[in-house]
């Protein structure tokens, strides 16, 4: 059976090449013995010529290792060798470099490399044998740019995942490459703006455009393909920290307070939202004594846990767990506690999420673990909020249980009763205008609702919520959304929930938990509409639109690109700026909304307010 390479390039073999040491030929040699041989001798061919068709050739090659990673031929017949003298000769000879097209050529190099090493162990071993380590620290160091360093970075996090071979390939220079990762995950984002994204399409480098793009070309491809890189370097550097975090390697590096810090606010955005690389380094991190002290003694950390503990980001479940490895470790308990417990009571009586069932009930496990001592004073929070929380807990989950276990039916049906009365008082009292007096009545429903009644309670809270928000009390609506969201189905979490507690966040400055939760509302509606045109609420349109601009990757590079040179004009005396154009972000939404309507039929409504209650 033919290779890939082969079907391929086979319409380049129907004339007679003139050139006797033809790339593409050699791979279309038809007798095996003599196509491993002059493959062979390609590779070792191929860092000591100088030849137009080596850019073909490494695009040629980089395609095949990632279509077919796991195919052997080429990694056993000198591929990785060849790769790292490319990388090599590009560092160290400039005029080699940019002459031709060999500027793209490292890139492509690295990328193979990353490609080949990336699932087969054996595959890795053959390419720290062959030397390809330096050559892609080297990049690494920034040796030529952004757009290498980022294959690089993807290569080395590849060898480091094999634990086989990891003392070989890494440990010699572990101190260097966790430094440098730390530093790419930090600075990356504004390195990839002020090289490219902030600058004059015309001031960007060609082959970086070409790169980015491939070859398609395209000013608003070039800004979308490199948020999405600028992201994955920054995801990649940070894999690659995890490699080392998953043996207890360079923690002390790794657990410093600033790198934390910085860590807690790195997200990929709706560029790369799939990568759990930040919250999946968090966890690696309180799975290690040095890890959980670290991060105990830093309320940045814990407060960014608890806030994607109580989020619809698709890395809650890793957000809990880190705050349960933290308050199992006796060492890290209490400062855990003193923060993380008003966040977490309001998940106890969360079902199941990522598959893993009765999590609510771990986390009131870990909660309600000291509270005799709590209860009868011999342990003390500096905040009474955490030993309230923690008796409303006890209430909800033992107490509550035991008594409603032993009502009688009449019981029951009298506190059903009560509790549809109660709504019903606190909707009028609602639409009067009356929402404290609201607030009560839905208050009091809660107390004597039965547990049983998981949608009416859910309901309730939501409710609550509403007249919270009206209140503009937001930490008491993401209480009570967060809570109703727990009685709700994980398929089909609660739509108006979710929208109230998008507000909320909108209130405390949290946009991107904001941005998520409102995302989620709209492909919920759009997934439960009734009829063929699902509508989509112009206020959630606008908050969409409103996060964007936010958490947009590069804000805060291009937020300190403008004040340097709002700066700079007003040391000439040239006054302040003006921003008048759009951000990438609001263009980008704008795009997104007109391919939704088209591909979708999706109409945006020109309505505004909120959800009525239920």
């Amino acid at each position: 059976m033919k290779s890939q390479f082969q079907k391929k390039t086979t319409k380049n073999t129907e004339s007679v090449c003139s050139k006797p040491s033809c790339f593409f030929c050699t791979m279309n040699e038809p007798d095996p013995s003599l196509r491993k041989a002059r493959i062979i001798k390609a590779f070792q061919d191929l860092p000591l010529r100088n030849d137009q068709e080596h850019v073909l050739a490494l695009s040629s090659l980089w395609n095949i290792a990632m279509m077919q990673p796991n195919d052997p031929e080429f990694p056993s017949l000198g591929i990785f060798e060849c790769m790292a003298k490319l990388i090599h000769k590009g560092i160290n000879d400039k005029k080699w470099l940019l002459s031709d097209q060999n500027i793209y050529i490292p890139y492509y190099a690295a990328h193979t490399i990353g490609s080949y090493t990336m699932n087969k162990v054996q595959f890795a071993e053959k390419a720290v044998e062959s030397g390809v380590v330096f050559p892609l620290i080297e990049l690494m160091r920034g040796k030529i740019t952004w757009v290498e360093q980022r294959v690089a970075v993807r290569a080395l996090a590849h060898i480091a995942s094999h634990e086989k071979i990891f003392e070989e390939a890494i440990g010699v220079n572990e101190v260097e490459i966790v430094e440098l990762a730390m530093k790419i995950a930090m600075t990356c984002l504004k390195e990839v703006f002020d090289k490219f994204v902030g600058l004059e399409p015309s001031k960007r480098l060609k082959y970086h455009c070409d790169l980015v793009t491939r070859w398609l070309g395209g000013l608003e491809i070039e800004d979308r393909k490199a948020e999405e890189w600028a992201s994955q370097l920054q995801c990649w550097s940070l894999n690659l920290l995890n490699c080392f975090a998953c043996k207890e390697k360079s923690l002390n590096l790794i657990c410093k307070r600033e790198f934390l810090i910085e860590l807690c606010g790195m997200w990929g955005g709706l560029a790369n939202p799939t990568s759990p690389a930040v919250i999946r380094l968090l966890r690696s991190l309180c799975q290690t004594k040095i890890g959980r002290q670290s991060v105990a003694n830093l309320q940045e950390v814990i407060k960014a846990l608890c806030n994607l503990s109580r989020s619809s980001d698709d890395w809650q479940l890793m957000a809990i767990d880190c705050l349960l490895l933290l308050l199992k470790d006796p060492e890290t308990r209490h400062k855990a506690m003193e923060i993380s417990v008003v966040f977490l009571v309001d998940l106890v009586e969360l079902r199941s999420i990522g598959g893993r069932p009765k999590v609510g009930d771990t986390i009131t496990q870990a909660l309600l673990k000291d509270y005799h001592k709590i209860k009868y004073g011999d342990l003390k929070f500096k905040r009474k909020k955490v030993e309230r929380a923690l008796k409303e807990t006890w209430d909800l989950k033992v107490d509550r249980k035991r008594r409603e276990k032993l009502m009688s039916e009449q019981e029951i049906r009298e506190r059903k009763s009560m509790v549809r009365q109660l709504k019903q008082e606190g909707n009028l009292n609602f639409w009067s205008g009356n929402i404290e007096k609201a607030v009560m009545e839905y208050t009091e429903a809660l107390h004597v609702c039965p547990l049983k009644m998981r949608k009416d309670r859910l309901v309730l809270h939501s409710n609550r919520a509403q007249c919270y928000l009206l209140l503009r009390n937001p930490e008491a609506v993401i209480s009570d959304t967060t809570r109703a969201l727990c009685l709700s189905s994980a398929v089909s979490p609660h739509g108006k929930s979710l929208w109230r507690r998008s507000q909320a966040y909108d209130m405390k400055g949290l946009a991107k938990e904001s941005l998520i939760d409102c995302v989620t509302f709209v492909h919920g509606r759009i997934k439960s509409g009734q009829t063929e045109r699902a509508e989509i609420p112009s206020y959630a349109a606008r908050m969409i639109n409103k996060q964007m601009n936010k958490t947009w990757l590069f804000a805060p590079a291009k937020s300190r690109s403008f004040n340097n040179h709002e700066e700079l004009l007003e040391s000439h005396g040239h006054g302040r700026l003006t921003i008048v154009d759009e951000t990438f972000a609001e263009k980008r939404w704008r795009k997104l909304e007109r391919e939704r309507r088209r591909e979708k039929g999706v109409n945006v409504t020109e309505r505004m307010g909120s959800l009525k209650i239920g």
